[in-house]
Order: C-alpha cells, then sequence, then structure tokens
C-alpha cells in the first residue's frame, strides 16, 4: 500500500485471469474475444487493466472513443480497437494514425467519412431493437449502394448489433428476434459481396445465453470485471459452476474517531442525531470519489470486517460512520466495496440501495482514484 495514499482501487490480477478463462470457455474455437474497456475499464482503469487481459491473450479491444483508443496506442497495445460510441469527423485523422477502427451508425457519420481525406476503417452498427445507436434493417440497401458509390468498400471491415435485453433470461424472445432482424442485415450484405467482414452481435450476456449469437466476435465487458449482467443470470450460471469473481474493491483509511454525545446531531442539514453516546469514525470519501449520496443514512463500509453504518449526510469528500461497537483506531482500513475477514459488500447491494445498477456504481469511482494491481 501506497503510505501516501488515503483512499484506493485495489485491481485483482488472479480474478481477472479467472474470468477470462471461464467466459473463453464458453466460445467456440474461433471466435474472437473482444474485451470492452470502455469509460476507464468500468471503473477498474484503462491502461493497466487492458495491458493486463493483453498479456492474457484478448484478441482486441472496445472503447468509447478514438481518444481512449490512441491511450492504449501509446502504450503499445497493438491488438485491434473498435470504438463504440460515436466518432466526431474532426478525429477521423487521430482514428487512421493510431489504426482504430470507427463505429458508423448513422448518416451523417457515413456522409462525413465520405466527404473526408481522412478514412478509417469502419464497423456499420444495426439497430435491432435496442433503439439507440444504428441503422435500421430497412436503410441497408441504400446504406450498401452509397458504400459502393462512395468507394467505401475497402474501409468496410465489420457489422454488429447490440442486444437489449439477453441478461434477462425471463425473456428470451426479444433476443431472437433482434437476431433473426441482424441475421437478414447479414444476408443483405453478404449478397451485396460483403463476405468477410467481422460480424458482432454477443455482448457478455448474449456469450452465456446462447452460443448461437456468438457469430465472428463477441465484446464482453462486465463479465470479464467479474459481475453478471443480472442476478438471475449469475444464479443459473453459478449452478452449472460457472463462477466469476470479481476484480475490484475500494479502500480508504479511518482519518479521524470521535466521540458523539447523545443528543449531538452530525452532518450536513441537521438530518441524523444519535441518542445516546456513540464513538464515530471519519473516512475520506464521498460523492466525488464517486460514494452515492443517497447512501447518507442507510450505506456502510467494512472496518475489521464488520459493518458500520454510515451516519448523516455523504458529503463531497467525507463521510462518517458509526464504530460504537467496533475496535478501531486512525489509520485502519475502511472497505467500501470488497471483501475483509469475510465479510463483504458488493457492488449488487450498493446498487440495490440507490436504485441503480452496479454497473453504474464501479464505472463511477472517481478515475483520479490511483488503482493499484495485486
Amino acid at each position: 500500500m501506497n503510505p501516501e495514499l488515503k483512499t484506493w482501487v485495489e485491481i485483482d490480477r488472479k480474478s481477472i485471469s479467472h474470468n477470462f478463462k471461464i467466459l473463453k470457455s464458453q466460445l467456440k474455437p474461433g471466435v474472437k474475444f473482444f474485451s470492452v474497456v470502455k469509460s476507464n475499464a468500468y471503473g477498474h482503469g484503462l491502461i493497466d487493466f487492458s495491458k493486463i487481459v493483453d498479456d492474457l491473450g484478448i484478441d482486441g479491444f472496445c472503447v468509447d472513443s478514438v481518444i481512449e483508443g490512441a491511450k492504449l496506442r501509446e502504450e503499445y497495445i497493438k491488438k485491434p480497437v473498435l470504438v463504440l460510441g460515436p466518432t466526431l469527423s474532426s478525429l477521423f485523422y487521430k482514428a487512421l494514425d493510431n489504426n482504430i477502427t470507427i463505429t458508423v451508425s448513422n448518416w451523417e457519420s457515413l456522409r462525413s467519412l465520405k466527404q473526408s481525406k481522412y478514412k478509417p476503417n469502419f464497423h456499420l452498427k444495426i439497430d435491432t431493437g435496442m433503439r439507440r445507436q444504428g441503422f435500421y434493417i430497412e436503410d441497408i440497401p441504400k446504406v450498401i449502394q452509397f458504400i459502393k458509390q462512395s468507394r467505401l468498400e475497402s474501409y468496410l471491415r465489420g457489422v454488429y448489433t447490440h442486444f437489449a435485453s439477453a441478461k434477462d433470461i425471463n425473456y428470451p424472445t426479444f433476443t431472437d428476434l433482434q437476431f433473426q432482424k441482424f441475421n437478414k442485415t447479414l444476408n443483405l450484405l453478404a449478397k451485396a459481396g460483403f463476405k468477410k467482414i467481422l460480424r458482432h452481435a454477443s455482448a457478455t450476456g448474449g456469450v452465456l445465453i446462447n452460443k448461437k449469437y456468438n457469430l465472428d466476435a463477441v465484446r464482453i465487458g462486465i463479465g470479464l470485471y467479474g459481475f453478471w449482467p443480472s442476478k438471475e443470470l449469475g444464479v443459473q450460471k453459478e449452478s452449472i459452476k460457472l463462477a466469476l469473481k470479481p476484480v475490484l474493491s475500494w479502500r480508504a483509511l479511518i482519518s479521524e474517531i470521535k466521540l458523539l454525545k447523545a443528543g449531538d446531531y452530525i452532518g450536513y442539514d441537521l438530518v441524523e442525531r444519535v441518542y445516546k453516546d456513540e464513538k464515530v469514525a471519519v473516512v475520506p470519501i464521498g460523492y466525488w470519489h464517486g460514494f452515492p449520496r443517497l447512501l447518507s443514512g442507510i450505506g456502510s463500509v467494512l472496518v475489521n470486517g464488520r459493518r458500520a453504518r454510515v451516519l448523516g449526510r455523504v458529503s463531497m469528500d467525507l463521510i462518517s460512520i458509526d464504530v460504537t461497537d467496533i475496535k478501531c483506531k486512525v489509520g485502519d482500513i475502511a472497505t467500501i466495496v470488497g471483501a475483509r475477514n469475510k465479510e463483504s459488500i458488493s457492488a449488487y447491494e450498493i446498487a440495490g440501495k440507490v436504485g441503480t445498477s452496479h454497473y453504474e456504481i464501479v464505472t463511477r469511482i472517481n478515475p483520479l482514484i490511483e488503482r493499484i494491481i495485486k
């Protein structure tokens, strides 16, 4: 541990390796395995996480932006990089210079690519039901015609879609309908002569519910970080001994301990009052660090393997916790996410308390907090 850090995030290399092997085992030989490392690798640290999975043998990377992709190139990561998010035409040159493949999902981007003197390779994104990015299937004949007339054929390297509810094992029908629509797009492209482009549809959920969705490549994000897309899918897969291991733990040092007297208020807005003498510890993290303000009064952290409830409001940079019955001192470690002495607080638990998803909990941990590989 760095003696200069008051809060830090630990990344478990062995857990990454474990998750990689579990997920790889679900793929047929020849299916390319792309690691989704967008948004600071879901809070796990873009560069360090990418280097680890690169060493494990990942086939490529998916990022949100050309800027993220360029950072991988600066760190000598040479494998294919696909930008999933929109790319401004002003960054086409940077994508080309760094051998980064972009996504084209609308007419504006396609026209910009035609007009630009910088033409990076691209994948087409098809909207089969997510209603977010992507061309509709009925647009595909015109898209094909435009690509050919604009002499963009040699830059088209792939086509993909994204499932809206593959993590929901109770409603597989919608995913199957999306896959059927995507296959219609693939047939149109194949008839037009685009037979050697990379086809992909599955993220973590798709990989785990049906291997037929895997096609030429898969884009796995949340699973590599040790989380299931949904608890229900996790229960089902763990029952057949496919257990993922959370990679991330978030810790901080207790910076102060004080005694409160019965009747004292604590924190902003006087929202909480203690009715007996209590011992309180101060932990130097708050909503700026990514600890949700909605955990005020209901959240917990672990101190020496025991739960300590958050007292009063979560501040920007500090929380107060009840350690009345816990033996501790200044400098002891508080665990915000992760395990300690057989007790644990998961991102699922925190998400449930504040009404969000575990994706958001880990992704919103402030990227300025140092990630330490263990």
